[in-house]
């Protein structure tokens, strides 16, 4: 249902699972990677405590996708990028069938901020979405304070047609139990269409 390899210009997006990426690779990333702390500050996980927690992350991955909840991937650059090859982060959406809606995510290792990596994997996903999926909405959100994204979310969806719908109050749960509100943008199969003409 989903594919299982996109390539854009400049990033390849591989299905994640425990056979597309290496345990230990992976468990460094995600549990010590320089500025793990930054990137887990405004997200609903925390930095990794063990390889099997990143083993379960994986396998998650798979079970999602072949069961056509989500389509996780895992984010590298492609050759003639800095770090070509490596783990960049990783990034996908889950879809509620019922109402038509993918829902995007991706979080990139803090040495690949600041690369427009963000918008160019939002760009592919939502026409996976639209093109090939048929669903009606994308949606993506932020946590109020998390200043990077908003800024990458607010360029793409502007750019792929779309709007902020505005802040959901505590709808967001992290590992510590914590409640967060989140900032809501959407874009339309019919405003993308028309800004991607």
């Amino acid at each position: 249902m989903f594919p299982e390899v996109i390539e854009t210009d400049r990033l390849r997006l591989e299905a994640r699972r425990p056979e597309t990426v290496d345990l230990d690779e992976c468990y460094r990333i995600c549990s010590s990677d320089p500025g793990i702390d930054e990137v887990t500050e405004h997200v609903t996980w925390d930095p990794h405590e063990t390889k099997r927690e990143t083993l379960e992350f994986l396998e998650r991955g798979r079970e999602r996708f072949e069961d056509g909840e989500a389509a996780s991937y895992v984010i590298r650059p492609r050759e003639g990028e800095d770090g070509a090859g490596e783990i960049a982060g990783f990034g996908g959406f889950g879809v509620d069938w019922k109402t038509r809606t993918a829902n995007l995510g991706t979080w990139l290792r803090k040495r690949f901020w600041g690369r427009g990596y963000s918008g160019e994997r939002a760009a592919a996903l939502v026409e996976v979405a639209f093109d090939d999926l048929d669903l009606e909405v994308v949606a993506v959100s932020h946590h109020p304070d998390n200043e990077q994204s908003r800024r990458a979310i607010e360029k793409y969806v502007d750019r792929l047609g779309g709007r902020r719908e505005g802040r959901l109050r505590n709808h967001l749960t992290f590992a510590d139990g914590s409640v967060h509100d989140e900032v809501r943008y959407t874009i339309s199969q019919a405003e993308w269409r028309e800004a991607t003409a």
